[in-house]
């Protein structure tokens, strides 16, 4: 399985929905899964595929973000046909460091699928128990609490090195009995990891009365940050309180149910699409962007916004 070529530049066009190819008739997903971690095995063994053999979970990381940034990418594009194609890489992605965990003797697929399945099961006590779950809101509290109880009991089993290694890469608390914060990876992007943390709090009741105090949060972290600047304050104080606004704009976010991650990388896209649109402007021009004063860049930048917004109404 060789590196992907780049990708060829995305039409502006949305498409039309496209939905995936339909089996001739229902296949038994065990049996399916059973076929593609066969398929697996063979890349991996002796004779397989000397790439596929070459790599660990360490060349792999790459490309998991990859593909799961993938998925994403397919799911807005609406076509069902890729996004089950992008879905089926990402999967790949988990039955592939498996397959290389199996082959050390440590655990294989179907532990992977044991410790999802029993996870689900004791997640969801509303479901599979007695306990009672009227609201998404209860679920999301016992969720959390559910969670915090497990890390406590696997740490009072776990063997002192398997603790500490384990505890490693997350944020890990010294507070008696752990915290509800615990398990967020210091190695997810900041605006996923402030997503995920403001999210924990807010499942336990940690949370604003409504959109408002937000708003207004967020307008005394930009008075803070002003006054910081005006006493032209240490660059580390400048970069405290612009952090403050950032996590404040997070939870913005969180509040509205809207994914940071995805709303910046879409924001960015959109920037991109209007300077593009700006570069075109001034070659038509016969010109660069760089030789158009300041005050005409602001107006071609409100040019093509206006010619998007245009397109995106008659559509």
């Amino acid at each position: 399985m060789p590196p992907k070529k780049p990708s060829r530049p995305r039409k502006e066009s949305k498409p039309k929905p496209r939905r995936a190819k339909k089996s001739p008739r229902p296949q038994n997903p065990g049996q399916a899964f059973a076929k593609l971690a066969a398929v697996m095995a063979r890349l991996r063994a002796p004779g397989g595929c000397p790439w596929d053999r070459e790599q660990t979970h360490s060349t792999l990381r790459t490309y998991l973000i990859e593909e799961a940034y993938e998925v994403l990418d397919a799911l807005d594009s609406r076509d069902d046909s890729k996004f089950a194609e992008e879905l089926g890489d990402l999967l790949l992605q988990v039955l592939f460091h498996a397959q290389i965990a199996a082959e050390q003797r440590r655990f294989s697929i179907n532990d992977v699928i044991r410790e999802i399945h029993d996870k689900m099961i004791r997640r969801h006590p509303h479901v599979f128990g007695n306990v009672k779950a009227k609201t998404s809101a209860e679920v999301l509290r016992n969720w959390e609490l559910l969670k915090k109880q497990e890390r406590q009991s696997k740490s009072e089993v776990a063997p002192a090195s398997s603790r500490q290694a384990k505890s490693a890469p997350t944020r890990h608390s010294d507070s008696e009995g752990g915290s509800l914060l615990d398990g967020v990876p210091h190695t997810i992007p900041a605006l996923l990891e402030a997503f995920q943390l403001t999210r924990k709090a807010a499942r336990i009741g940690f949370d604003w009365d409504n959109v408002e105090g937000i708003f207004d949060k967020l307008l005394e972290e930009s008075t803070e940050l002003r006054e910081v600047l005006r006493k032209k304050e240490s660059p580390d104080r400048i970069e405290s309180e612009l952090g403050d606004i950032l996590f404040v704009a997070v939870n913005l976010s969180r509040f509205l149910n809207v994914d940071p991650e995805i709303a910046l990388h879409k924001a960015s896209a959109k920037f991109t699409r209007r300077f593009h649109e700006m570069e075109k402007i001034a070659r038509e021009q016969g010109t660069t962007l760089a030789e158009i004063p300041r005050p005409q860049l602001e107006s071609l930048w409100d040019q093509s916004k206006q010619g998007e917004l245009s397109q995106d109404s008659a559509k």
